[in-house]
């Protein structure tokens, strides 16, 4: 069975820990990674700042869909929040792995950082209320930026490209830079730790930088943010049965919803957009905010989770009125 993914350290390191799985529970069959190049990896120089309906359609999907469709691989594996609401014909969404922390991390030079970075430096702690007016905060998300200014207007938001070792390099090399957001699940995944200073370890990471976990409340994540999607061609009966295996009803119920909600949105992976459905007493809650057309609206929604999608339905068409 041939596993297509991309080829960034946490894109290996995602599809490394869906193959490891899938080899325990299927002894007897054998797995092999195919690592392909996306469009998205290739337009390193494109913003993802622009409309959303002006960039190719499946950044850093389709030439892995391309490989299931032409039968050169059995199954894919997506950050889910990259994979598109609509699918090509012929694939679904197989199996949602167990969420990781939805949540994000500002990401700052601490006092240790060498002299060699001349930003500025902040102590542990640190919130998006406690950066000075004016203070630059780097991201490519539509998402964060559009939640950052809104809480926080007179910050400077510039984009930022490449993988989280580069981004972490532009840091420590751009003094002009204060701060960044990542995802914790990112981190988490390349092995990147949190110590209880907020001090940041693993490969690529600059010494004394800091990270402070920013609550949903504050930075409400995107779409699928901390699962991983298996993609899978939807009458490949094999694949599908591993599939069912790998599923975790739970998180895949709340992507539903969130997916639901997106789609119902009109709105791609690079929208600003966020929500977040998770199971409380039996119950699934969805909260959702929207920036699309330039103003901000959130509300949230408490259903059913066999009814996900049109939870997540009823929640957009309730903010799209209002």
């Amino acid at each position: 069975m041939v596993i297509a993914t991309r080829g960034s350290a946490l894109a290996l390191a995602q599809a490394h820990q869906i193959k490891d799985t899938c080899q325990a529970a299927f002894p007897g069959v054998a797995f092999e990674l195919k690592v392909m190049k996306t469009t998205g990896d290739r337009l390193q120089t494109v913003s993802l700042a622009r409309p959303a309906d002006s960039l190719p359609k499946g950044l850093f999907t389709k030439e892995l869909e391309v490989a299931l469709l032409a039968g050169e691989a059995d199954l894919a594996v997506h950050s889910l929040k990259d994979l598109p609401t609509e699918l090509p014909n012929g694939l679904k969404l197989g199996a949602v792995s167990s969420r990781a922390d939805v949540r994000d991390v500002l990401i700052y030079r601490g006092a240790k950082v060498p002299a060699a970075s001349r930003g500025r430096r902040y102590g542990p702690g640190l919130s998006m209320g406690d950066l000075p007016s004016g203070a630059t905060v780097a991201t490519s998300s539509t998402r964060r930026k559009s939640q950052l200014l809104a809480a926080r207007p007179d910050l400077r938001v510039v984009e930022i490209r490449g993988n989280v070792a580069t981004r972490l390099r532009k840091l420590f090399e751009q003094e002009e830079i204060d701060a960044t957001i990542l995802a914790a699940a990112g981190l988490g995944r390349l092995r990147i730790e949190m110590q209880p200073d907020g001090e940041l370890r693993g490969d690529g990471v600059p010494e004394g930088f800091l990270g402070s976990v920013l609550s949903v409340e504050t930075m409400l994540p995107c779409v699928g943010q901390g699962a991983l999607g298996i993609e899978v061609r939807a009458d490949d009966g094999r694949a599908l049965e591993i599939c069912a295996r790998l599923d975790h009803e739970a998180t895949h119920r709340c992507v539903l919803a969130e997916r639901a909600f997106l789609r119902a949105m009109g709105g791609g992976c690079q929208s600003p957009v966020g929500a977040l459905g998770s199971l409380e007493d039996g119950r699934l809650r969805l909260r959702a905010v929207s920036f699309q057309g330039g103003r901000m609206k959130a509300g949230e929604s408490v259903g059913s989770p066999a009814s996900a999608e049109v939870l997540g339905q009823t929640l957009a068409a309730r903010l799209r009125e209002g």
